[in-house]
C-alpha cells in the first residue's frame, strides 16, 4: 500500500513540476536569485520573476513561460552586455541585482477577468493550413485562456499553474498574472538590427544605447530574409493576410490571391511593420512559444506584443539593417568612432 501512494505522489510530482515547486504569486514576487542553474525544461518561481523583470525592461524573453529557455537566455545575455556585466548561462548577484533594480512593484498581480476576456468570440478551431483560413469571418483567439494569456505575455501552461482551480471563462474570476504594462514608450529608435546567425531583433536611439531586444523568427534556407538595409515604409494594426500565389508555398493548393481576415491568429499576427522591399515585413505570430525556434517565410516574426511596442515606436524612415554574420553592433561601432576622435583630438 505504502508503495502505491508513493507511487501516486511521484507520477504527480512528474505530471506537475510546477506545482511541486510551490508556485504561487508570493513565491514568485519573493523568489531570490537562484544558487543553482535552473532547468531550461521546467517552471520556476526564480526564472518567471525574471522573464517578467526582463520584459518589463525591454530585454524581451518572448513568451513569458517561467523556463530558462534559449530566449530567455538571449534575453539575460544581452541585458548583461548592456550593463557591462559578463554572462556564462549563470545568473550572477550583481546581474540579479540590476534587473531587481530596473523596475519597481511585484511581477505578479491580480487580475478580474472581465465581460471583454470571457465572451470573444472565439473560433472552434484554428486552422492549420492557409486555404482553409480564407472563409473565416476573424482570426480571433481559440478560448478566453489563449486571450489572456497573451494580454499578460505569458504561456498557457504557465497562466494555468499559477491558478490552479480557476476558470478563464468566468467574468469576475480573480487571477495572477505577469505585471507588465499594456502599452510602452520608447526613445526615438533611429536604427533597427536583425541578427540572421544570432536571431535577434535590437532597436538603437540616436546616441548608439539599446532600447529594445527581441528574439526573432528570421527567413529560412528557401525562403532567405533580404540582406543590406531596408526601411520602415508603415505600420498596420490588426493587418488582413494577402496570399500571392507568386510565393508557391507547398502548403497552399490555391493557385489564385487570396486574403485572411484580421486577428491574432491570422499568420502574421495582430501587428505589421511594412518594409522597402515587396513583401517584406516585420510582424507577430499567431504561436509566441515558437519564435525564434522556427523558420519563417523571409519576414521577421516576433511576438505579437513585442511587435505592436517595436511599430509603435518605429516611425516611417527608420533603417532596418540585416547583418548577415556577426558584426560590431550599432552601439559598438558608435563607441569606436568616438574613441578614434578622442585619440585624433589627443594628438
Amino acid at each position: 500500500m505504502m508503495r502505491w501512494m508513493l507511487g501516486v505522489v511521484m507520477s504527480l510530482w512528474l505530471v506537475c513540476p510546477a506545482l511541486a515547486g510551490n508556485l504561487d504569486a508570493k513565491a514568485v514576487n519573493d523568489a531570490a536569485r537562484p544558487e543553482k542553474q535552473p532547468a531550461a525544461d521546467k517552471i520556476s518561481a526564480p526564472v518567471t520573476k525574471l522573464q517578467i523583470l526582463l520584459d518589463r525592461a525591454q530585454f524581451s524573453p518572448g513568451q513569458i513561460d517561467g523556463k530558462l529557455g534559449e530566449n530567455a537566455q538571449k534575453a539575460l545575455k544581452a541585458f548583461a552586455e548592456q550593463n557591462g556585466l559578463g554572462f556564462d548561462k549563470t545568473i550572477a548577484a550583481e546581474l540579479w541585482d540590476k534587473l531587481n533594480a530596473t523596475s519597481e512593484g511585484p511581477v505578479l498581480v491580480d487580475y478580474k477577468i472581465t465581460d471583454a476576456d470571457a465572451k470573444g468570440p472565439f473560433l472552434k478551431k484554428l486552422p492549420t493550413k492557409l486555404d482553409e483560413m480564407k472563409s473565416l469571418e476573424a482570426l480571433s483567439y481559440t478560448s478566453p485562456l489563449e486571450g489572456l494569456a497573451e494580454k499578460f505575455h505569458m504561456s498557457e501552461e504557465l497562466l494555468k499553474a499559477l491558478n490552479p482551480g480557476k476558470a478563464f471563462d468566468k467574468i469576475g474570476e480573480t487571477i495572477a498574472v505577469a505585471n507588465v504594462p499594456a502599452r510602452r514608450e520608447l526613445p526615438r529608435i533611429v536604427r533597427i538590427e536583425i541578427d540572421k546567425a544570432r536571431a535577434t531583433l535590437k532597436a538603437y536611439e540616436g546616441s548608439g544605447r539599446l532600447v529594445a531586444f527581441y528574439p526573432a523568427s528570421i527567413g529560412s534556407p528557401d525562403r532567405p530574409t533580404p540582406t543590406g538595409t531596408l526601411k520602415v515604409t508603415g505600420t498596420h494594426e490588426l493587418p488582413t493576410y494577402h496570399y500571392n500565389p507568386e510565393y508557391k508555398f507547398k502548403s497552399v493548393k490555391s493557385k489564385r490571391p487570396f486574403e485572411i481576415k484580421p486577428g491574432p491568429n491570422n499568420p502574421v499576427g495582430s501587428y505589421w511593420i511594412g518594409l522597402s522591399a515587396q513583401g517584406y515585413g516585420i510582424h507577430g505570430t499567431a504561436e509566441p512559444d515558437r519564435v525564434s525556434k522556427s523558420a519563417s517565410h523571409g519576414c521577421i516574426r516576433l511576438t505579437n506584443w513585442d511587435a505592436r511596442v517595436l511599430g509603435e515606436n518605429a516611425k516611417r524612415g527608420t533603417p532596418v539593417v540585416f547583418l548577415d554574420a556577426p558584426t560590431e553592433s550599432f552601439s559598438q561601432q558608435r563607441d569606436t568612432a568616438a574613441g578614434k576622435r578622442a585619440a585624433t583630438s589627443s594628438n
